[in-house]
């Protein structure tokens, strides 16, 4: 058995009638339930011909079953396969060419796909109902075994596929339950699927959104407010732009925690928090696709010392590496190695330009550019290829856009080079692009131009599109 399901039934042997999963309709699942879906829908599809080694694409809503359902494909020994959903139709569709599946799981009207994808014709279609015969006596999966495919996000090419063993889902289980430990039964609002699996095998109670993570644009505060009040959410891990709308909402007691990552999370939003809420806990986690979590930060070790490097062009501190990760900097870039970091794609071609290969150890690059400071803390400068040359040296975003997203009436900023110029785009009050000008001008960038609205990335809506930005300007 692997690491997460044997924690997941020690958490139901410990915790049987405690709730695991509330879905975004309101419905609450406990262990024992929850576990009583896994071993059922295992039944069914090994009726359904499903193997130990078969590879199954997950098309389902965000709730208990889909939880279940990953569950059960490891109880089998196969492989579930989950395609970024913020591509949509088109993700669907590049996780079955890539992976060729021989399973297909869908709920509701996600199963009207594989009439749709021809790449899922005449594959075994499974669903999250049926009376299962007992399961018959198998052998469990290697930690070797592949247990999970994803997908990167696709901003910068096509979305890679990463496979995950069972082996590396202990490690980002051991990696990131120290951060999320607590004594005490917790009620926790989670956004990113991977702490949801971290919470069920922990056996903590994990509230899920009822809005879609796709939409985080369209979605009102106040539903926001009232989802975590009439759950009695007590931590919320939530990406920035969701922290955002808890300042705009005045989310109240009992919350007293906040995990927040998936974009940058800048000084100004965390002192918005501070102020809304003095006694809130914020605690900032950096990482990648690749490899969750790599550093980590609770706000209140932010120092004046910090705040004035930050404003002073360093860039944006993202906290100490986590334990188990080896961390380098190297010609500018962030490359991490470790058991729960990605140690290559799929598809190996993709391998050459994101790994590299040190004996037994592989490096992988994040694109991300870092430094490491006297403390061993990590400092973020911005994506590697996004440096704008200013007074006739290249410097990286953060180094100005720390700084100017506190000048007033700024809400997000973005330092690019338009016509081989420095230009800093700000969205905020245009009353204020004569300031915003004269202080650009101070640091040598020519041009400020105002955007009604900045393009964001479709996963977490945190973090600027600037290939859409560029296309604009």
């Amino acid at each position: 058995m692997s690491d997460l399901l044997h924690d997941f039934a020690v958490a139901v042997e410990r915790h049987p009638d405690r709730v695991a999963l509330v879905d975004g309709k309101g419905r609450a699942v406990t262990f024992a339930e929850l576990e009583a879906r896994r071993v059922r829908f295992a039944g069914v599809w090994h009726s359904k011909g499903i193997r130990a080694g078969d590879k199954v694409l997950v098309a389902m809503s965000v709730d208990a079953d889909l939880y279940a359902a990953l569950a059960a494909v490891w109880t089998l020994g196969a492989t579930a396969v989950l395609p970024e959903p913020a591509l949509g139709l088109a993700g669907l569709r590049h996780a079955a060419r890539v992976t060729r599946p021989r399973g297909f799981c869908s709920s509701g009207l996600y199963g009207l796909l594989r009439w749709v994808l021809p790449q899922l014709w005449g594959v075994r279609h499974l669903r999250p109902n049926g009376q299962a015969a007992p399961l018959p006596a198998m052998a469990p999966p290697a930690g070797t075994d592949i247990a999970l495919i994803s997908f990167t996000s696709g901003t910068t090419g096509a979305p890679k596929a990463i496979p995950r063993s069972h082996d590396f889902l202990a490690a980002q289980h051991t990696a990131i339950a120290p951060l999320l430990h607590s004594a005490q039964p917790q009620r926790d609002l989670v956004a990113f699927p991977v702490f949801v699996l971290i919470n069920i095998a922990s056996g903590q109670t994990s509230v899920l959104p009822n809005w879609k993570m796709s939409r985080l644009d369209a979605l009102d505060p106040a539903q926001l407010r009232d989802w975590m009040h009439k759950n009695r959410v007590t931590r919320a891990l939530v990406p920035p732009s969701l922290c955002e709308m808890l300042v705009q909402a005045g989310a109240d007691a009992p919350l007293h925690t906040v995990f927040t990552g998936g974009g940058p999370v800048f000084p100004e939003l965390i002192d918005r928090m501070h102020a809304a809420r003095p006694d809130l806990r914020v605690c900032c986690v950096y990482g990648s696709t690749e490899a969750e979590p790599i550093a980590h930060l609770d706000a209140t070790e932010i120092t004046s010392d910090d705040r004035a490097a930050m404003d002073g062009g360093q860039g944006l501190v993202v906290g100490h590496p986590v334990a188990g990760i080896d961390l380098r900097i190297h010609k500018d870039e962030i490359q991490v190695a470790g058991a729960h970091v990605n140690s290559g794609y799929l598809d190996p071609a993709h391998d050459a330009q994101n790994k590299i290969r040190d004996g037994a150890i592989v490096w992988h690059r994040t694109g991300d550019a870092g430094r490491l400071d006297a403390q061993g803390r990590l400092w973020l400068l911005g994506r590697m290829g996004t440096g704008v040359k200013i007074a006739g040296r290249m410097c990286y975003p953060f180094s100005v856009e720390v700084a100017a997203r506190q000048w007033p009436g700024v809400r997000q900023c973005a330092l690019m080079a338009a016509q081989d110029t420095a230009c800093l785009v700000i969205e905020g009050d245009k009353a204020q692009v004569a300031l915003w000008q004269t202080r650009a001008s101070a640091l040598g960038i020519a041009r400020v131009v105002h955007v009604a609205s900045m393009p964001m990335d479709k996963r977490h809506h945190s973090k600027i599109d600037r290939n859409a930005l560029r296309a604009r300007l």
